[in-house]
């Protein structure tokens, strides 16, 4: 899954160490982690961020990359797949974050078209998982936008470190779904 993804307005990339100080330039925004469950403040916190993110890939259970913003050539936020499971072929889609100025634009249906048809298209996944804070609305209309459901709601699935035990809301989408999906996506990317 080591590959770089081109779109028309995106390139996702494999991420690596030497994206970390435009990960902080861009990256230790606090609005950008205010519905999260997880923060990242300093510039060691995104080193450990990036590792970790790396050491999934080594362990085989996740892809991470960096979105790169084509007409700029600028690095603009961060993506990737994990809980990567080939028995069951299915992962997920998630740590995905953009900085604000780019939010709310095509890029964000971009990279979830992108990852999804490499995900059933070239790696033949039965199932992409997408997991939200239950309070972050926003997201939760963009998932349903792009065509996943939900599922339902995980209650205190995870511990944040300011905010205490939070609810998830899981969404996905089958490969069965996916031609229907792709066919939304690609409207709303001619547009």
């Amino acid at each position: 899954m080591n590959k770089t993804l081109d779109g028309s307005h995106v390139r996702l990339a494999p991420l690596s160490l030497s994206h970390h100080q435009r990960l902080c330039e861009i990256g230790l925004d606090a609005e950008l982690w205010k519905f999260t469950t997880i923060r990242v403040e300093t510039e060691s916190e995104m080193f450990e961020y990036i590792q970790h993110a790396l050491n999934l890939q080594a362990e085989g259970t996740g892809q991470p990359y960096v979105i790169i913003e084509k007409s700029s050539g600028d690095v603009i936020g961060t993506t990737r797949y994990h809980s990567i499971d080939l028995e069951h072929r299915r992962l997920e889609i998630g740590f995905t974050w953009i900085a604000r100025e780019w939010q709310r634009t095509i890029v964000n249906t971009e990279i979830k078209y992108l990852m999804l048809k490499h995900a059933f298209e070239d790696h033949h996944f039965i199932r992409v998982q997408f997991k939200a804070d239950a309070s972050n609305e926003k997201s939760q209309r963009a998932l349903i936008r792009i065509g996943a459901r939900c599922e339902g709601i995980l209650r205190s699935f995870v511990i944040s470190k300011d905010r205490g035990p939070r609810d998830l809301a899981v969404f996905s989408l089958l490969a069965s779904e996916w031609p229907e999906t792709r066919d939304r996506l690609e409207g709303l990317l001619r547009h």
